[in-house]
Formats: C-alpha cells, structure tokens, sequence
C-alpha cells in the first residue's frame, strides 16, 4: 500500500509537546468531514471501534474492484494474487506485533472475541480437565471470561481471579499464590473500562515460572502502544481489526508455533484439511487448520493498510500524542467538574491509556451520552462488557470517552462543555 498518496506519512506529522498534528491526520478520516446536529463529530469512542482511514477504504475498494477472488484454491491471476495479498496480510500483522514466525504463527479470526473461544475451545479442551487451574482478572472483558466459566461449566476446572486495589490497578502482592497449580493466566494487556496497563512481561515471568501459559487480550493495546510479543513474553495473543483503524469482520489469534501445532481444529470443513475419509479426517497445519472456509480476505487486505497507516504515524508517537492527551483530560475534567465527576481507574503516568470511564452526579450513563451527543460527542454508555467489573466499581453502568490519534484538546474541551450541561439539565432530577 502506497503511504504517500494522499495519507499523512512519519515525516510529515510533526510531535510537538508530545501531541500529533491531529488537524492534519483528521483529513485520512471521511467521517470526521460529517456533522451530526449541526456540530462536527467529536469521535471519543475508539475503544469500541476506531474510525477508519481512508488508505484502508482504498485498499478494500481496490481488492473488491480488480483482485476478488477466493484464496488457496483457483490458479487463475486474480486468484493466485488474492492468495498472495491475504498471504502478505499475515505476514505484515505478524511483524507489527513481533513474532519470529507470522506465517505459522498469525491466524486471522472474525475478531478478538473469536480468537479468544478459539484458545478455549481448542487449547482448553486439549489441555484442561477437572480441578485445573485457570486465573483471570476482576478486569476483564467477557470475552475473556465466558469462555472460561463455559469450560468450568463443562470441565470442572478452577477460576481464580486476580483482584483490582483502589487505584483501578491489579493487585499483584499474591499473584504467585494464584499461579501456585495454575494451567493458564488470561489478562488484559489494556482494560477496556479504566485505561489500565497491566505489567504483562512481569506477569508473565511469574506464570511461567509455575509452568502455566499466558492468555493476553490486546484487543485496546495493540492500536495504541508499541507490541512486541516477545517482549510481553505471553503464549497466546488476541485482538481486532476494527480496532486499529482497520475494518470490521477481522482478528487476529498470535499463538507460539510449537503451542499451534498440538492444538486440535476449532472449525471443520474446507480448507482446514490435509484429507478426508469417511471415517476420519487430517487437519492441515496451522494457521490452516483455524481458518476454515472462506477467510476474510478483503478485511485482510484492509487490515494490512491499517498496519501500514500506524506504522506510518508511528506507534510510539501515537502512544506519546494519546498519553500527553489523556494526562490533558484528566486535569481539565477533575478541575471543571471537580468531585462531580468521578473517572475511574490510574492517574495519569505509564501505566494508564486513554480509556476515561467516568460517573456524572447522579446522571445515568446513558442520559450523558445523549446529551453529549447533541453537542456531536460520541460515548459509550453501558456496562462495557465488564459486569463483574462495574460490580466490583458498585455502579450499573458508566459512560466512556476513549480517544485515539485523531483526537485533541478541542475534543475535551467539547465533552467537558457537554457535561457541563448535562449536569445543569438533570439538576434537579
């Protein structure tokens, strides 16, 4: 994908006091020329899916109108070159999170939640039996919990669950004791409710030193810091597409090569096969053998665009820009809205994203998203997919800015305008 047409490109979005040339960057993204109630859109709900760009919309339109075809099957062109686009796709993902083997290692899914039921239902049921050990975290997203209470339901195994302190931060002072008999630790690298970084090298160290495996969800990490898998030192690694700038209908499952290949099929049918008798069947190699039937091989082709668009800006200048900026809202929310407003989660430093979960008064989460919405600021209200958490938190719901590198302080300064109302129009309710 040709960078230089048109996108913003690493030489010339400049980093000033920590922050990208946004106004610059908002041109990559046609949605941000749209207004909603007469106001621009104030996009500050990236953690359930980021804008897309338009190199990405480029190279999609482009594989629809001159490469469509499926994928290690036809020896025609068009078909030998979708092949090879879906084939580099997983190669260019695979290097963007540093894996020393992307072509056995990458297998692309329909998204994080998929990969995740993937290791589950896979690895889980090859591994796991009554009385093992799983550990997760009072942070986690569903998807990295439901799959596990559906193996305890069905197995017998044993979940343990790492608890948060005060601070929005896991409790780590008795980690080893959980990982004491433990088959498997499944964490969030990002929690997608109070912005936390977990320390998943350190965690990792210490789970392996109990020999069990690490399960990460980087489904809010990967967009926004620099990855590198061997660094994190984990086993398994999920995230999305739709996520990192790319389109929807597309995840990604990393998992070491020698762990994939004693992991058994999690879908049968075409292409995951090497033969088929009537009575039994060979399962291809991985990562064919996870990618039965028909691939998402347009979202491929569009993630690969993504990766080369991050790349392109810079993950570490995007986590530069999203850290100075996350640091900005903080401040200015706890200083306009004071003890009103209560955001939960890290303050500001190395150990915090830029995911803001936060609780107006007493105004429900959902009658601030609509509110802000009528100043064109997109939140998300809810539980977040995180119930176990938010009852830990001892609320039902809260309402979520999330920011990513097309955002800036004007953003803030609208979304704190917007409280501001909110806050004088249920007053009195």
């Amino acid at each position: 994908m040709d960078m230089t047409d048109g996108a913003m490109t690493v030489d010339d979005v400049e980093v000033a006091s920590g922050y990208l040339d946004v106004e610059k960057l908002r041109r990559d993204f046609p949605i941000l020329a749209e207004r909603v109630h007469d106001r621009r859109i104030v996009y500050l709900d990236s953690a359930a899916t980021s804008l897309t760009p338009r190199p990405v919309i480029d190279a999609i339109s482009k594989y629809y109108e001159t490469t469509h075809a499926n994928v290690h099957r036809g020896v025609y062109a068009t078909a030998e070159e979708a092949t090879r686009l879906y084939e580099e796709a997983r190669i260019k993902v695979g290097r963007f999170i540093g894996a020393t083997r992307p072509g056995e290692e990458v297998v692309f899914t329909k998204n994080a939640t998929e990969a995740l039921n993937l290791i589950a239902s896979s690895w889980g049921h090859a591994n796991l039996k009554e009385n093992d050990v799983v550990v997760l975290t009072e942070m986690e997203h569903h998807s990295n919990i439901v799959p596990w209470i559906m193996l305890s339901e069905e197995l017998g195994i044993e979940l343990r669950y790492v608890p948060i302190d005060g601070s929005g931060r896991l409790d780590l002072s008795n980690f080893d004791e959980f990982c004491d008999g433990a088959k498997l630790v499944c964490v969030s690298a990002m929690s997608n409710v109070l912005g936390t970084i977990n320390p998943i090298t350190e965690m990792s160290k210490v789970a392996h030193d109990h020999g069990a495996l690490v399960v990460v969800d980087g489904a809010q990490s990967v967009p926004h810091l620099p990855v590198d898998i061997q660094e994190l030192g984990a086993d398994f690694l999920a995230f999305s597409g739709h996520k990192m700038m790319g389109p929807t209908g597309i995840g990604v499952l990393w998992a070491n090569a020698t762990i994939l290949e004693a992991m058994p099929p999690f879908l049968g049918g075409g292409g995951m096969i090497l033969d088929v008798k009537p009575e039994k069947f060979l399962p291809a190699d991985p990562p064919d053998r996870f990618e039965a039937g028909t691939p998402p091989i347009a979202e491929a082709v569009g993630l690969a665009a993504a990766v080369d668009y991050l790349q392109s800006i810079g993950m570490g200048q995007i986590r530069s820009h999203e850290r100075s900026l996350t640091a900005f809202a903080l401040e200015s929310i706890g200083e306009k809205l004071g003890d009103d407003c209560r955001i939960f989660g890290p303050p500001a430093g190395d150990d915090r994203g830029g995911v803001m979960s936060f609780s107006y008064r007493d105004v429900h989460a959902h009658d601030i998203a609509q509110v802000l919405d009528q100043y064109g600021v997109c939140v998300r209200p809810g539980h977040h997919c995180a119930k176990p958490l938010m009852r830990k938190l001892g609320v039902a719901a809260t309402a979520r800015a999330s920011i990513a590198l097309y955002n800036s302080e004007d953003d803030i300064n609208v979304l704190i305008e917007g409280l501001v109302e909110a806050g004088r129009l249920f007053a009195n309710a």
